[in-house]
C-alpha cells in the first residue's frame, strides 16, 4: 500500500494553547493529581465481587475476541481466585455505560473513549499492548480503493468520507482535526461524513467499495488482512499518521485495592508464547503488556479532543 507519512496531529498539538483543566464526574475524586478516580477510601463504598466482568473495546466480531482472550481470562481466573466473564459489548457507549452502573469491573477501552471512561465511567487504566521491543500503538490511516478517483487527501473533497464513531479517535476525533488543520477539509462542508459504527464496517465497506474511503485504525486493518476477511490489495492508504497510543486496559475504580493488584499482576505475568491471545494480536506485532499512565500517555489524545471541542459529558 502506498503511504504518505506525516506527523500532523504532533504539529496540531504543539500549535494549541495549553490544554483546559481534565475533570473527572463529581461522583469521583482525584487527590493523588494523577487523572484518574481515586480509589475510595471508604471501604463499604469498595467491592470485592465473586465474578468479574471483562470486556474488550468492541471493533471488531465481539465472537473473535471471546476467543482470543480465552487464556488469558484463564490465567486472570488463577491469580485473582475469582471466575471472570468476557462480556461482548457492540458500542463504546454501552461499554462505558456498564462500568459506570457497576457491571464492568476489567475493560479495554478504545483509545478515543478512554477519556470518556476516565472521566464519567471511574476507569483506571494502567496498561497495553507493546511489541517485543517495547514500542506501542498504532496509525490512524484514511484508506481508499483502486479506481475510486481518490489519490491524494485533497481528493476527498466532494466525496463520502466514512467514520466509526463519535468516541473514537482514529476513527473520528484526529482525523477531523487533522484534515481541518491540515487540508482546510471540514466534515459536512468540503466532504459528506457518514458513520459505519466500527472499523471493521468502514474496512470493509471501502474493500467491498461501499464507501470511497475511510478513517480508520491500520491494527485493525492489519489483523483483518492477516485473518484473510480483506485482500491487502483491495485497499490503498493515501494517509498514515503519527503513532497513537492503542487500547488501554484497566480497572474500574471502586474494587478493592487488594483485587487491583492482583487484576495488575495478572496482565504483568500474562505468558504470551503459544496463547490464543498472540495467536491474535501477533497479527499487528503485540507481543506483551507495559505499564502506562493516562496523564502521560494520552496526553496528546486529550490534546485533540481540545482541538475538536471535544466535552466529556457525564449525563
Amino acid at each position: 500500500m502506498r503511504t504518505i507519512l506525516v506527523s500532523a496531529a504532533l504539529t496540531l498539538a504543539l500549535s494549541l494553547p495549553a490544554m483546559a483543566e481534565f475533570k473527572l464526574d463529581t461522583r469521583y475524586t482525584d487527590a493523588d493529581g494523577d487523572m484518574i478516580a481515586d480509589i475510595p477510601a471508604d471501604a463499604s463504598q469498595q467491592v470485592d465481587p465473586s465474578t468479574l466482568i471483562f470486556a474488550y473495546t468492541p471493533v471488531e466480531d465481539p465472537a473473535v475476541y471471546a476467543e482470543a482472550w480465552k487464556d488469558f481470562l484463564v490465567h486472570m481466573e488463577s491469580v485473582t481466585g475469582k471466575k471472570v466473564q468476557f462480556f461482548p459489548v457492540d458500542s463504546n457507549a454501552a461499554q462505558i455505560e456498564a462500568m459506570r452502573a457497576g457491571r464492568l469491573h476489567i475493560a479495554g477501552f478504545n483509545t478515543g473513549s478512554n477519556p470518556l471512561a476516565v472521566a464519567c465511567a471511574g476507569f483506571r487504566p494502567f496498561t497495553m499492548m507493546a511489541k517485543a521491543d517495547g514500542s506501542f500503538g498504532y496509525e490512524m490511516e484514511i484508506i481508499t480503493h483502486p479506481g475510486s478517483g481518490i489519490e491524494k487527501v485533497e481528493d476527498l473533497k466532494g466525496k463520502k468520507l466514512a467514520f466509526t464513531a463519535e468516541t473514537s479517535n482514529s476513527g473520528f476525533k484526529a482525523p477531523s482535526a487533522l484534515l481541518k488543520a491540515q487540508y482546510n477539509l471540514v466534515a459536512g462542508t468540503d466532504f459528506e461524513p457518514v458513520f459505519s459504527g466500527k472499523h471493521d464496517n468502514s474496512i470493509l465497506g471501502v474493500a467491498n467499495k461501499d464507501y470511497p474511503a475511510a478513517a480508520i485504525a491500520n491494527s485493525v486493518m492489519t489483523r483483518m488482512i492477516e485473518r484473510d476477511v480483506i485482500k491487502a490489495d483491495q485497499v490503498v492508504s493515501i494517509y498514515k499518521s503519527q503513532t497513537f497510543p492503542t487500547t488501554g486496559y484497566g480497572t474500574a475504580h471502586n474494587l478493592t485495592p487488594a483485587l487491583q493488584d492482583k487484576i495488575k499482576e495478572g496482565f504483568a505475568t500474562f505468558k504470551w508464547e503459544g496463547s490464543s491471545l498472540a495467536a491474535e494480536f501477533s497479527k499487528s506485532d503485540e507481543a506483551q503488556f507495559i505499564p502506562i499512565t493516562f496523564k502521560d500517555t494520552w496526553s496528546v489524545i486529550r490534546q485533540i479532543d481540545e482541538a475538536t471541542g471535544v466535552s466529556y459529558d457525564c449525563k
